[in-house]
């Protein structure tokens, strides 16, 4: 990477400003839509079982384009890739939301994932030239952090909004002013990097990858509908999984691998993304069913479903910012993962206590705060954890793992519950039936984040003395010595 003249002050909060934009965006993507599902339905034709797939469409291609984006971002220059990303994303909102049919609405969806797999590890990547080896760091790490969830549950209160008072179509257009004005600041507000690219950028690793893993949820969402044992559902997930050994075999071959695998060996980086993956498996799934719930049994409209989660928003923004880097700090990145795993297992019980004819205050709030409270003292550090254990030189492809692990975690943890809740209540389900299919996800987001506490709790080890030696003070930050 070439050097670069250091920001001004107000320069550096203002690139943090875009930066934590990005995260919120690419989130806010995933979840803006939750409110709108049921419209979506209706006027495009989706089938409940397939309904997911306006979700899953961008997190498949966002999370099976990561990798590339990360190796993008070190081969080509954090800040031209990070613009090219938000050039695609408002080329995928137009078509989501002039879409007339399923298929352009998918390929809408879609396009926009492309697009947000290159924003997110170049952000990532531009947040650790801006702010590697400051005290700022930790404090700038904990605003990127917090605009994820905080986009999360926006998302949802915002789509409300606007398919209340507008149309669903706008819950696609209205990421389009932000991500002009985000535009508009990035060449002088984001440092400029000039890097070569060394030898050919592995495309073929990329088709592999993201067609393997949209083979698998595919072969899940689908299977309520044409059978678990049929060869439509066994022959899909199979041609799925050969996928991704080839895309495994790719990388352990190529002079240019999208991922190499000598990353996955250290310890410190396996546990992170294992812990975001079932992170965003437990978390992701949460909302969507949650949303569900309120609008197709309490009957709530969608501006009220939205405003309905909005109180986890807050919550989420006072943790992230004021209290888990307190507490990471005199406990440890370990003991916090593990912990808020945990708050998060015991909201998500809480949540499948659900009623047919139950209300906000009694069925929903309370324990939708304990989820909230839980993935805001996990996040941060799995996340901060996960890139602290890349060498400097491969952030950017650390940033597009950590990255993938939680969308992907996302996208199956979502297919196989919906899976789940559709087999359980079926087509034209009653209010009774559908409160037993929300509840039986959300015991199965809980035994989610229950698992990932174990596999934290036991994966996690202190950083060999090698391996501290190249951390980044984020790294020493977040890992500490439990």
């Amino acid at each position: 990477m070439s050097t670069h003249p250091p920001l001004s002050p107000a320069k550096r909060w203002l690139g943090l400003a875009l930066i934590a934009t990005a995260q919120f965006v690419v989130i806010m993507d995933t979840s803006i839509i939750g409110v709108a599902l049921p419209d979506i339905q209706h006027d495009l034709g989706f089938t409940p079982e397939s309904l997911s797939w306006v979700f899953n469409a961008y997190v498949v291609a966002f999370g099976g384009l990561l990798l590339l984006g990360g190796r993008l971002s070190d081969a080509f220059g954090a800040r031209k890739i990070f613009a090219l990303g938000w050039i695609i994303l408002i080329a995928g909102s137009l078509l989501a939301g002039a879409a007339d049919s399923v298929a352009l609405e998918l390929a809408g969806r879609a396009v926009q994932g492309a697009g947000s797999a290159l924003i997110a590890p170049a952000a990532l990547t531009l947040l650790m030239m801006i702010f590697g080896g400051t005290s700022d760091l930790p404090k700038a790490f904990a605003v990127y952090g917090a605009a994820a969830p905080i986009g999360g549950t926006a998302g949802v209160f915002l789509g409300g909004v606007l398919t209340e008072y507008a149309s669903w179509p706008w819950v696609f257009y209205v990421t389009i002013p932000i991500a002009l004005i985000v535009l508009a600041f990035t060449a002088t507000a984001l440092p400029r990097t000039t890097r070569k690219a060394s030898g050919s950028i592995d495309i073929a690793g990329a088709v592999t990858v993201t067609a393997g893993l949209a083979a698998i949820v595919y072969a899940i969402v689908n299977a309520p509908e044409v059978g678990w044992l049929t060869l439509a559902t066994l022959g899909v997930l199979a041609a799925g999984i050969i996928l991704l050994v080839i895309f495994f075999i790719i990388q352990a071959r190529s002079r240019n691998p999208l991922l190499r695998l000598g990353l996955l060996r250290e310890p410190l980086l396996g546990a992170a993304n294992g812990a975001q993956l079932l992170l965003g498996a437990a978390w992701v799934s949460m909302w969507f069913f949650l949303n569900l719930y309120l609008q197709q049994v309490l009957g709530v409209s969608a501006f009220a479903a939205g405003a309905a989660l909005l109180p986890m928003t807050g919550l989420v923004v006072l943790v992230m910012i004021a209290v888990a880097p307190r507490l990471q700090a005199r406990f440890g990145a370990k003991a916090l993962i593990v912990s808020g795993l945990l708050v998060l297992a015991a909201g998500l019980g809480w949540l499948s206590l659900i009623r047919p004819d139950g209300n906000y205050v009694v069925d929903v709030l309370p324990a939708s705060l304990v989820a909230a409270l839980g993935m805001s003292l996990a996040f941060v550090p799995s996340l901060g954890t996960a890139i602290s254990a890349a060498p400097p030189a491969e952030t950017g492809v650390a940033s597009g793992l950590v990255s993938t692990s939680y969308q992907i975690g996302s996208a199956l943890g979502l297919a196989v519950l919906t899976a789940i809740v559709y087999g359980i209540s079926g087509a034209d389900a009653s209010a009774v039936e559908l409160t037993a299919g929300y509840s039986a996800a959300f015991i199965g987001a809980g035994i989610l984040a229950l698992l990932g506490a174990i596999v934290t709790a036991i994966a996690m080890t202190t950083p060999r003395a090698s391996a501290s030696a190249s951390d980044s003070s984020i790294g020493r930050e977040t890992v500490g010595t439990h």
